[in-house]
């Protein structure tokens, strides 16, 4: 499983969005495929039943009848999104498909639209009531997908306008043959050809389907990976060939043909989309609340009240950072000269905040620094949850990479794990220093933001114990549908928890705590933007009021957030809700006869990556 979505984000400059623009992926659901025409390595086992599946015996015969009928619509809707959407297949771990890719053409899109709106069909004549709970939260999950998916293709329509499906698409298809060692090299460059070949069909797709007008920060961004994508095909690529002489001249063709259709395709966005780019970046109040009880799984949200408990976590935060402030006083400065200063209005307190945010801010890494700091801080969290014994750490190896060019554009780290179909576990925490060409003072502005001590909270929320230990977790969960289909807002929401825990028990002290608080922040400002920008109307000189003064966010990252949040819908809100419900969970839990945060957490943990609504019935059982 990709997971890019993450609330460390940067300005766009080239990158798929894989992860991070969670409508695409239920956008990309919605497509069909072409067969691979090379012989793919096998697949795994795919395991489709939960724990509790009834074989027989003891349960009523009705009762194991809708087992059996949910197992049997499972398996079908399993296998025919592993079939349709062969990039996904490939990030699941399923290797049947690594030479295709799905059918994106309004044909294609038709077809996937009658195989969901069939399955969904199936699903509604499973008796719920005769399953057992963990079948029943299976069965719940898959029908918001199925919907998500239906709604994806009826009502956001994006093959249509948005030129980042596509961008994001061949970017998602091409990367994890290359980066990832999970077939031989032979096996994996033989399906790279098959993907590089079916490239001109993909931006034949593309020019024919893109007939509405984009957003232009849309267009722009496209334009921006697709440069990118050029620049694997002509040069990054071809120089791997040489280590399959066998292969090398097929492979060199196909990415010569693929360059030539993606140049293609940069003029067809830069000389005929980006002129007609005038669409409205606004989802309307109506399709962002219903995309957001889609994305939460969660049909009663209030969108306005997820505002409203926001902007009450922004003030609650805001006094915790005081106090941590006035802890950290001391030790940045000299209290004989400069005591900590009197706090009695609201602008007082938040200029004393600010000024340790500051001090902090100006113990930085470098571009040349960043990935080997990441690296030692994310040796140092996994020796921190082993001491502590938090939670039961993975066997499998996390590696700290820096992010590739052609990834980058909305986040400046992400977990990249081994989807949970994969007979090999490996995970990326990738990094991203800033571009080439950005000035100076930009440079100082992002390191400002991402200081060492928020590098340290970014390391436990995209690793150790966030999204690489968890997701280690989710890939053992014998439901794959739950694994494969997993929630937004648990998998966000755990990590975020985990910042909490970390600070909690002392990781990187008062410092990281301080961080730790800011991002609290961040998350709160996210779903207050991605509601005022979706479903209301707020600007840009709101949004950064938002963002830089009650949040205390460096201008840069401000900037970036603001394109993110145009970029996308509903996924922003996912780290506010998962954390706001974990701390929820943890609150009800602790105070029962036996709690030990170990065994609370592997509890937790155990059951994939289940929809947050449900957790409290998962762990009653």
């Amino acid at each position: 499983m990709q997971l890019q979505s993450s609330p460390h984000e940067l300005p766009p400059v080239s990158r798929s969005l894989r992860a991070s623009v969670a409508a695409l992926a239920a956008l990309l659901c919605a497509c069909g495929s072409t067969e691979p025409t090379v012989p793919p390595p096998a697949t795994p086992e795919v395991v489709v039943s939960s724990a509790d599946k009834v074989a027989g015996g003891g349960a009523g015969r009705a009762e194991a009848d809708a087992e059996r009928a949910l197992e049997a619509v499972l398996t079908r809707v399993l296998e025919d999104y592993l079939r349709d959407e062969p990039v996904r297949a490939t990030e699941a771990g399923d290797h049947r498909h690594d030479a295709a890719w799905p059918d994106v053409t309004e044909q294609g899109e038709a077809a996937r639209r009658r195989t969901i709106a069939d399955a969904l069909s199936a699903l509604e004549a499973v008796p719920r009531e005769k399953l057992g709970v963990q079948s029943r939260v299976d069965a719940d999950m898959i029908e918001n997908q199925l919907r998500s998916w239906l709604f994806g293709i009826d009502e956001l329509r994006e093959l249509s306008w948005n030129p980042m499906v596509y961008t994001g698409l061949i970017g998602d298809g091409l990367d994890p043959l290359i980066t990832r060692n999970f077939a031989p090299l032979e096996d994996r460059m033989r399906s790279l050809g098959g993907r590089l070949s079916g490239i001109p069909a993909i931006v034949a797709a593309a020019k024919a389907r893109l007939r509405e007008a984009p957003p232009r920060i849309h267009t722009e961004t496209a334009i921006g990976q697709n440069k990118g994508l050029i620049a694997l095909c002509k040069a990054d690529l071809p120089a791997r060939f040489a280590s399959v002489p066998a292969q090398k001249a097929e492979l060199e063709a196909a990415a010569k043909a693929a360059a030539a259709a993606l140049e293609d395709l940069q003029a067809f966005l830069e000389e005929d989309l980006l002129p007609r780019s005038n669409g409205d970046f606004r989802l309307g109040r109506a399709r962002f609340e219903e995309k957001l009880r889609f994305t939460l799984d969660d049909a009663t949200v209030d969108i306005d009240g997820v505002v409203k408990s926001a902007r009450a976590l922004l003030a609650e935060t805001h006094a915790e950072m005081l106090e941590t402030a006035r802890e950290l006083w001391p030790t940045l400065f000299d209290a004989r000269k400069q005591p900590f200063p009197r706090v009695e209005t609201r602008d007082e307190k938040m200029a004393a905040i600010r000024k340790v945010l500051d001090a902090l801010a100006a113990d930085r890494p470098t571009n040349e620094t960043i990935v080997k700091e990441a690296e030692a801080l994310l040796a140092a969290a996994t020796d921190f949850v082993r001491r502590h014994d938090l939670v039961r750490l993975p066997e499998e190896p996390c590696r700290v990479i820096e992010m590739p060019e052609y990834r980058r554009g909305v986040a400046v780290a992400y977990c990249d794990a081994s989807g949970p179909l994969e007979a090999k576990q490996e995970t990326f925490f990738a990094i991203a220093p800033t571009p080439k060409g950005w000035p100076r003072s930009r440079v100082d502005s992002f390191y400002r933001e991402y200081n060492r001590s928020m590098l340290a909270d970014l390391t436990v929320h995209e690793a150790m114990p966030g999204h690489f230990l968890q997701l280690m977790h989710n890939n053992e969960f014998p439901s794959k549908i739950r694994a494969v289909f997993s929630s937004g807002p648990f998998v966000e929401g755990w990590a975020v928890y985990t910042e909490w825990l970390m600070a909690h028990h002392g990781f990187g002290g008062p410092k990281v705590r301080m961080q730790r608080q800011k991002m609290v922040l961040r998350l709160a400002a996210n779903a207050i933007l991605d509601h005022g920008v979706h479903a209301g109307a707020m600007d840009e000189k709101e949004a950064l009021a938002l963002m830089m003064e009650d949040a205390f966010q460096e201008e840069g990252e401000a900037v970036g957030k603001w394109a993110r949040a145009r970029l996308t819908s509903a996924q922003l809100t996912t780290y506010f809700h998962g954390f706001t419900e974990m701390m929820r969970l943890r609150a009800a839990h602790e105070g029962k006869p036996g709690f030990t945060e170990r065994a609370y957490h592997d509890r937790l943990l155990s059951h994939g990556s289940p929809s947050v609504r449900h957790l409290e019935a998962l762990l009653s059982e």
